[in-house]
């Protein structure tokens, strides 16, 4: 599902404004991804980590701190402070929607962000850091000495970091002095996760090791092995979004069919025709199709390819979906239609997607335009392909029959 925005008041009263991922097939809970101190909500980190979260039926909503230059509150001076009181406030925000956030997700700055906002928010079931350090003081690493004798001096000053330029007031780093974060570690009780590189030359590996040792059970830690600290790579950001994917999914509610099949189909025989090098033959009970590949790879072009056919599968289950739903509904649904296309997409993991057009008509108002495109999402072989399948494999010690081989001559 496509990304929506998402206002809310934040911490100081001014608006803020985010990106809401909805979660894809089943909602199983909610999250708040916190972005790096140079960062924002389009980080790769970001956007690759929230996505991930939403093909796990898990929504996410990340947005832009105040002080960072980019979102809401431009112009404001950076806090931590406030970018806690920020999460607090969206989560808040969230839970008034109907969208009580379960998860928080926090990188470097970010993630010890979420581990303090974590200790005022109960509806919260487990915490993620990804390169975070185990105090605040770290932070100053960032700063020239010149920045922080002018805001000793000033009482605040604009420093360049990362290329931007942040406005810095001496209560920022007052408050940095004053918290305690390996104590609020130890005071979280709830599942955390620590992810870090060995090789992260920003926030080093102590920092984790730190964080690991001062959080109580459970608790667990991967390593991002050669990854930077900004997850640059685009292998390193997609097994970190799969990592705390896989992991929060043990945390949050268990996922369940929406729907029943509503015929468990018979099995399916695919068997080369021996005409061209593709073409097969396939036959369910009384149902006969053929499957091929176009001429350009070598086929004959004479029958779906076998992506066509895993998408006219999504195609035919959508538009089923959608009419016993309306039909339940009393929704006045005069026809259906879908259209499924399957592409390959480099930077993502897994890259296969399945681009979805559903045509509704009839007189429905937007309400149940919008309901019956929501249950789109959770029809059986949509839910089948978000999650995953388990494929068994055997070989026969028989060939075909008779009559299947008469059944291929005809």
């Amino acid at each position: 599902m496509a990304k929506t925005i998402f206002t809310f008041p934040s911490g100081a009263g001014y608006q803020l404004s985010g990106h809401l991922e909805p979660p894809e097939g089943t909602p199983r809970g909610w999250a708040i991804f916190a972005h790096c101190f140079t960062c924002g909500k389009d980080s790769r980190a970001a956007v690759y980590i929230s996505r991930a979260l939403s093909r796990a039926g898990i929504g996410v909503l990340r947005f832009d701190f105040a002080g960072t230059g980019i979102g809401g509150g431009t112009g404001e001076p950076v806090s931590f402070a406030s970018d806690v009181a920020d999460i607090r406030a969206a989560a808040t925000a969230m839970a008034a929607a109907g969208m009580s956030p379960s998860l928080l997700v926090g990188h470097s700055l970010g993630g010890t962000a979420v581990i303090v906002a974590a200790g005022e928010l109960p509806e919260v079931a487990a915490v993620a850091t990804i390169g975070a350090p185990a105090d605040l003081k770290h932070i100053l690493r960032v700063f020239r000495p010149s920045d922080l004798e002018t805001i000793a001096s000033d009482g605040e000053a604009t420093v360049e970091i990362a290329g931007r330029p942040f406005l810095v007031r001496r209560s920022f780093l007052e408050a940095i002095e004053g918290i305690d974060l390996e104590k609020a570690i130890a005071c979280l009780r709830r599942p955390l996760l620590v992810m870090h590189s060995p090789l992260d030359q920003v926030v080093s590996i102590d920092h984790a090791t730190r964080i690991f040792v001062a959080s109580k059970h459970p608790k667990s830690f991967i390593s991002l092995d050669t990854a930077d600290h900004l997850l640059t790579d685009v292998a390193d950001a997609n097994y970190a979004s799969a990592m705390v994917a896989a992991w929060a999914s043990r945390f949050l509610p268990q996922l369940t069919g929406d729907l029943p099949q509503v015929e468990v189909a018979e099995g399916v025989v695919a068997t080369e025709t021996l005409e061209g090098t593709f073409r097969l033959k396939i036959r369910s009970g009384e149902h006969t199709l053929f499957a091929d590949e176009p001429a350009s790879v070598g086929g004959l072009g004479t029958g779906l390819s076998p992506y066509e056919l895993v998408s006219a599968g999504l195609a035919a289950c959508t538009v089923m979906t959608m009419r016993l739903y309306a039909n339940r509904k009393g929704f006045p649904l005069e026809r259906a239609s879908t259209t499924v296309q399957h592409e390959k997409v480099p930077d993502m993991m897994p890259p296969d997607r399945f681009n979805r057009i559903v045509v509704l008509e009839g007189p429905l108002n937007d309400d149940q335009r919008s309901r019956i495109l929501a249950i789109a999402d959770r029809c059986p072989v949509d839910l089948s392909l978000i999650r995953g399948s388990d494929v068994q494999t055997g070989l026969s010690s028989t060939g075909l029959d008779k009559s299947e081989t008469l059944a291929l001559e005809e």
